[in-house]
């Protein structure tokens, strides 16, 4: 097995534990179609995602029916973000094993541009988290008849004051730390090489989801997830939610593509390994 090395110091220092990083994806996978896993793994990323808007937009009507009227009513947006985080840290610690835990598309994105999924993979999970989202958010409308229109049904919109472009940098930059998050808690060379500090991956992705939703609820309400902002903006169909959409989904991919190639590429030094395993085969 291959030694991680670093430079540190203009001395080479070797870690202490053996290092390999796994081989990437293929970009079709035909024999995954015929495990069950795989299906199991769709199966974990529908019924998370919904799992997720249903308490998640659940919390955010509660907030807005209580405080109506009463500035100091419900959770407030402190609570907010702690729904959404929590419930991400409670889905992926309870996932990871079976899908990876990603419950959103802009994660899968930027995992699969990392070739850590397979396009097919890919396509059918974001495909189970939209489905997940929009099922989630049906069942908030059937148990809050009474409050789901009246106060948005959880949608995601541009606040006023704020143009477009000032809403798709807030998704961009939310994305991207909630992904350079997910990269950076899962990666196998940061295991190997700080193995005597545990790591519980989900605390610090739950985490980075309170922290961006505390910084972004009060610009678009927060999306950095195109499903969670599908789902609700499906079920609620109002004019505004879908002249926004294409925020909450433009916004999130760009920042998990600048994510995954951040992590990747310069944390990673993929493009250093690349060029020079190029000038090496050059001078055979």
């Amino acid at each position: 097995m291959a030694k991680d090395i670093e430079v540190g110091g203009g001395q080479h220092r070797f870690s202490g534990k053996d290092y390999q990083d796994p081989p990437p994806a293929p970009l079709i996978d035909a024999e995954e179609l015929g495990q069950w896993s795989f299906y199991r793994a769709i199966i974990a990323e529908f019924i998370a995602t919904l799992l997720f808007l249903y308490i998640t937009v659940l919390t955010v009507i509660g907030y807005k029916s209580q405080s109506d009227g009463d500035q100091c009513g419900g959770v407030g947006i402190l609570g907010i973000a702690w729904a959404f985080g929590g419930m991400i840290f409670v889905l992926v610690y309870c996932t990871a094993g079976i899908s990876g835990g990603h419950i959103n598309p802009a994660v899968t994105f930027g995992l699969f541009l990392a070739r850590k999924v397979s396009l097919v993979r890919a396509i059918l999970y974001m495909v189970a988290q939209s489905l997940g989202a929009i099922c989630g958010v049906g069942l908030v409308k059937a148990f809050q008849n009474a409050y789901f229109t009246k106060y948005g049904g959880g949608a995601n919109g541009l606040a006023d004051g704020y143009s477009q472009g000032t809403g798709l940098a807030a998704e961009i930059i939310g994305t991207f730390v909630l992904v350079y998050t997910v990269f950076s808690a899962t990666d196998p060379k940061r295991n190997a090489r700080d193995s005597h500090v545990p790591v519980l991956a989900p605390l610090p992705i739950g985490f980075a989801v309170f922290i961006v939703h505390l910084a972004t609820i009060p610009i678009t309400g927060t999306g950095i997830n195109p499903a969670r902002s599908l789902g609700a903006a499906v079920i609620y169909n109002n004019d505004k939610a879908w002249d926004d959409q294409w925020i909450f989904w433009v916004g999130p991919f760009i920042g998990a593509a600048i994510a995954a190639f951040y992590h990747q590429y310069i944390l990673r030094a993929g493009a250093v390994k690349a060029l020079g395993s190029f000038r090496s085969s050059s001078n055979i």
